[in-house]
């Protein structure tokens, strides 16, 4: 029993302190499970042998990880970003994958390696570079709109190479192959299996569910994920496929039910711990002999794969119209090797395809080309803003649409952040008749928050000439109102430098960082969603010249409505990485009345959206805005409606008064 346990106390330990020592330096934690894996693996330390026991733990862990984007599928995401995901996306695995089959014809090897080796370079790091862009607060700017594009048919194009890649294996030591018989048997073979899950999935998930929730046992629910999980993937398996595949039709099929949100929180902590295993054993099979012996073809290999990445890439981003700076930001953000190539190799591994001359100086530039992803990313901004002076036109543009929309404003607040707390310090501003103006990131808000009428603009918060057009020279207030201790930093120290006398109220969500706030100069730093809202709202009222009386009784109306004016808000992309009861809350929703739609001369009243528990919080005609509209209000066309809701009752609703 000491013996076997060993080795997992052993993997444990270094896994623990390579991780730590990643978060400590703000390195992704994947790339201390590689380093790990490389330390204690067979061929450096050998503190773990490599064993089918290990194999088999790591392949759960690509299980979860498909199982996770299955969950996350959407098609209505896939509509709106369709021609950078097919368009941007398709071309660039394909002409990835073509150069690396002619290179590989070059060098005299087997086309049938070069698709396979293809395929896995043309992936790029989808945990490194979602982190750094959300970290970075580019998830919504254009590269990085297109970057996540690029990533999402990267992830779908795994699912036909886990297909392809095991067909051709087993035609390795046959003479004479028909090549295109077989692809088509498999592909007969994946579309029978696909149809028969998917058409019986569909009919039998949502009911099942069902019958398991209503025993109300949280570890039967568990269980329950993991038997269909599981059970897909042995099913695909059977018929000749990949355990992942299986995988991903499991999280599709229970992204269409109520339970897909519950059903994320409880798989992940099994997805990220097998899933670190996964990068472990990767890390496992680097042999650092056949690197150093091979270590030019490993610098040639981490060249090429980076400067074609990045020519290739930005070709690409320029092709669907990108300006010169963004398509340099898109090549750089995904120029390094990805997690799914490393799927991809371990199958084409265990199929016997490639042989391991072969794949260590691959996988080796691909371990490298992560590691310095990160690096690539932080100092991309100084390599665009180096060599392209357009992007400083494009910020000219950003700020002189910032300007005409607060030329005419004396003595207002500015408002940095318009999630949860700053939609809510606005409602109550609204109503108090005091002048604002909203700085956000996330197009997506904008939109949402404009067709409603509400004062907001795109724009950066923390860069000085953003401020200077928001009016910072003019106002009377400037509250943060998002928990970023490093941005809300910069802003005070422009505002130091710019106008050190302006009231600065800032929000934090606990009390370590108020002395360094107060230090940086903010006038007030108060905290956190219900609670902070109202105290973000009282301070901002009073250097206003509110009465304290007024502003004591509007906090006290606000508290006896149960903060029914603080529930909901404008739902943005930043807002998916969220925890899944973050997702349950109320949102909001614009839907506005186009001709035609069923609603039109019907009252709130006769529709009975509060059947459907939806609230309609404000009605919008010809630019006039009214709160909380009576069962009397009767739509219009043209009528922009805000409803309050969850996500699955605010899509009922809308079909509602759209189609009846």
């Amino acid at each position: 029993m000491t013996d076997s346990l060993l080795p997992v106390l052993i993997l444990l330990s270094i896994a623990v302190i390579a991780v730590v020592i990643f978060r400590l330096l703000r390195l992704p934690p994947m790339l201390g499970y590689l380093l790990s894996g490389v330390l204690i693996g067979p061929h450096a330390l050998g503190w773990i042998p490599e064993s089918e026991e290990t194999r088999h733990l790591a392949e759960f862990g690509v299980v979860f990880l498909m199982f996770s984007i299955g969950l996350e599928f959407s098609l209505s995401k896939l509509v709106t970003m369709k021609r950078i995901v097919f368009g941007f996306g398709t071309l660039q695995v394909i002409i990835s994958i073509v150069i690396v089959m002619l290179i590989t014809w070059l060098l005299n090897l087997d086309w049938r390696i070069g698709l396979a080796v293809g395929g896995a370079l043309a992936m790029s790091s989808t945990a490194i570079v979602i982190k750094m862009l959300a970290e970075r607060l580019e998830l919504n700017s254009p590269h990085g709109r297109q970057v996540i594009g690029v990533l999402l048919f990267q992830d779908l194009a795994v699912i036909p190479l886990l297909i392809i890649i095991p067909a051709l294996a087993s035609s390795v030591d046959s003479e004479s192959v028909d090549y295109g018989t077989m692809l088509t048997i498999a592909a007969l073979k994946a579309l029978a299996v696909l149809a028969l899950i998917l058409f019986f999935g569909q009919r039998l998930m949502r009911p099942w569910f069902h019958l398991v929730a209503h025993q109300k046992s949280s570890e039967l629910f568990v269980l329950n994920v993991l038997l269909i999980t599981l059970g897909l993937a042995w099913l695909t398996e059977m018929a000749g496929l990949s355990l992942a595949l299986g995988a991903f039709l499991a999280g599709m099929l229970i992204s269409e039910t109520e339970y897909r949100y519950q059903v994320e929180d409880d798989i992940k902590p099994f997805r990220d711990i097998l899933l670190g295993l996964f990068f472990v054993t990767i890390g496992m099979l680097l042999d650092i002999r056949v690197v150093i012996d091979n270590f030019l073809w490993v610098v040639a290999i981490l060249a090429s794969l980076i400067f074609i990445k990045i020519i290739l890439i930005t070709g690409l981003s320029r092709l669907f119209g990108a300006e010169p700076s963004i398509a340099v930001r898109t090549g750089l953000n995904l120029a390094q090797g990805g997690e799914f190539g490393f799927v991809l190799l371990a199958q084409a591994t265990m199929s016997g395809l490639i042989e391991n001359a072969v794949l260590q100086p691959i996988l080796a530039a691909m371990v490298l080309s992560m590691f310095i992803a990160p690096f690539m990313i932080e100092y991309s901004e100084r390599v665009v803003q180096r060599f392209y002076t357009s992007e400083w036109m494009q910020r000219a543009m950003e700020i002189t649409s910032i300007a005409a929309q607060t030329i005419a404003e004396q003595n207002h607040v500015i408002i940095c952040g318009y999630g949860r707390s700053g939609q809510n310090l606005s409602r109550i501003l609204e109503q108090e008749s005091v002048p604002f103006i909203a700085l956000d990131l996330d197009p997506r808000r904008i939109h949402e928050a404009k067709m409603a009428g509400e004062a907001v603009v795109y724009g950066d918060a923390a860069r000085k000439e953003v401020l200077i057009a928001a009016g910072v020279l003019r106002a009377k207030v400037l509250v943060v109102s998002y928990a970023d201790t490093i941005s809300a930093l910069k802003i005070l120290n422009h505002v130091r430098m710019l106008r050190p006398e302006l009231t600065v109220v800032v929000r934090t969500r606990d009390d370590s960082d108020i002395d360094l706030l107060k230090e940086a100069g903010a006038t007030e730093v108060v905290a956190e969603v219900q609670e902070g809202s109202l105290m973000l709202a009282s301070h901002a009222l009073m250097f206003m010249e509110v009465s304290t009386g007024r502003i004591l009784r509007r906090i006290r109306q606000t508290r006896e409505q149960r903060y029914s004016l603080f529930r909901g808000f404008y739902f943005g992309a930043t807002d998916e990485n969220d925890d899944g009861h973050e997702r349950l809350l109320p949102r909001l929703l614009t839907i506005t009345i186009i001709p035609g739609a069923v609603s039109i001369n019907k009252t709130l009243g006769e529709l009975g959206l509060s059947d459907l528990s939806v609230e309609v919080t404000a009605v919008r005609r010809r630019n006039i805005r009214g709160l909380l509209p009576s069962d009397e209000t009767r739509l219009e066309t043209g009528d922009v409606v805000v409803l309050r809701g969850t996500q699955e009752n605010l899509a009922a609703a809308e079909i509602r008064l759209m189609q009846g």
